[in-house]
This record gives structure tokens, C-alpha cells and sequence, in this order.
């Protein structure tokens, strides 16, 4: 599980195709520093598990399930990569619930600066996850812990303050790119909790006096 704070920005070293699914070789030295063999890393939002470790780099396998579902297949080596490692019982949850399992993919439609070091980021999503999607709720855009600002027509937009702009992959992305996309799993569990609960007699006038009214 994560927190949608992102601890460092890798640099992509090599990325190996396989015939449906793929390696990647990150260079992250803050990362590296304290991951072990077999540990979860996200990566752009995506969940691997760190499989090699070179010193200030480590692999990960991307599954075909994986490149099917999210940006990893795009990347080049050379490619900035937002990573964070998995939490700690004692860490501060300073973003959301973040599993790292993407829901869908995204395209930007524009990064506008607002000044002072700010910028408002716009994304078209997918219709499959609009029920997800609420104004001020929380998602994960490339591993990122957002706020949701607006909401419309299949677009969202999410205010980006200068930190959070300064040290993600965000300050590179252009209209067009292909973003991770992650909703909030609370979402998810009321929906399904909902689906199966027995359905409401309707309320009426009748109802209401025999309960009392």
C-alpha cells in the first residue's frame, strides 16, 4: 500500500520487451537505499515488485495484465519515473489509500501555470471510472495523491502546488501523454456493499403512518 507521495524521481535505465510483457531497470538512489529483494516500489502509480538490485538501481517485470492497463509500455529509457516505496505501519498517511493498481489510463489535455510556481492540469479519462470520480475527492495520477478540483464532461482538472509540480514527472508531461489513473478503493467497496444489500420498500405517505408519523 501507499500514500501518493512520492519519494524520488527515477530515471528509466533500460527497458527489455518481452514478447507480452517487459523488464525495467530504474535508477533511484534514494530508493535503492533501503529496498530489498522482493519489496513493492511504485512506479508511475503502478505496484512492481523490485526483483534485482544494482546498486542505485533495481529491475522490475511488468506483466502483460500490467502493460495492458497503464503508461509502463510507453516508457524510454532515459524516462522520468515517480517512485515510492511501499508504507510503513508507522508512517503519516499524508496523501490516500494508493494501492497501486491502476484502474485506467488518461491523456493530458493541458498543464496551464496559474502563478506563483502553481499550474492546473487537465486529463480525459475513460467512462468506466466516472462513477469513481467526485469534485474534492482523491486520485492517483501517475502514483500522485490528488484533490479533484473539477469535474465535467469526462475531464477533470486537479490544482498542482509548486512542490508537488518541482518533484514529480509532472513538470514534464505535454497534451496528448498517457497518464496512470487510480481511483480511491473506498469507491469501490461501497459500490460493491451497495450492489448486494436488500432493496428499500419505497417510502410513503401510507408507510409513514403505519411507522408512527
Amino acid at each position: 500500500m501507499f500514500t501518493g507521495i512520492i519519494e524520488e524521481l527515477g530515471t528509466v535505465e533500460s527497458i527489455l520487451m518481452g514478447g507480452k510483457s517487459a523488464r525495467l531497470r530504474v535508477r533511484a538512489p534514494l530508493v535503492c537505499a533501503d529496498l530489498h529483494e522482493g519489496d513493492s516500489v511504485s512506479v508511475n502509480g503502478v505496484c512492481l515488485t523490485a526483483v534485482g538490485l544494482l546498486g542505485s538501481s533495481f529491475d522490475a517485470d511488468a506483466s502483460p495484465e500490467t502493460l495492458s492497463r497503464s503508461s509502463l509500455g510507453h516508457l524510454q529509457p532515459g524516462g522520468i519515473v515517480n517512485l515510492e516505496r511501499a508504507l510503513l505501519p508507522t508512517s503519516r498517511l499524508g496523501g490516500h489509500i494508493v494501492q497501486g493498481h491502476v484502474d485506467a489510463t488518461g491523456d493530458v489535455i493541458e498543464a496551464r501555470p496559474l502563478g506563483d510556481g502553481n499550474w492546473w492540469l487537465s486529463v480525459r479519462y475513460p467512462a468506466q471510472i466516472d462513477r469513481y470520480l467526485v469534485s474534492k475527492g482523491s486520485v492517483a495520477i501517475d502514483g500522485i495523491s490528488l484533490t479533484i478540483a473539477s469535474i465535467e464532461d469526462g475531464t477533470f482538472g486537479v490544482a498542482i502546488i509548486p512542490h508537488t509540480w518541482e518533484h514529480t514527472n509532472l513538470r514534464a508531461r505535454r497534451p496528448g501523454d498517457v497518464i496512470n489513473l487510480e481511483t480511491d478503493i473506498l469507491a469501490k467497496y461501497v459500490e460493491k456493499l451497495l450492489a448486494g444489500a436488500p432493496a428499500l420498500p419505497k417510502l410513503s405517505v401510507e408507510r409513514l403512518l403505519d411507522m408512527g408519523y
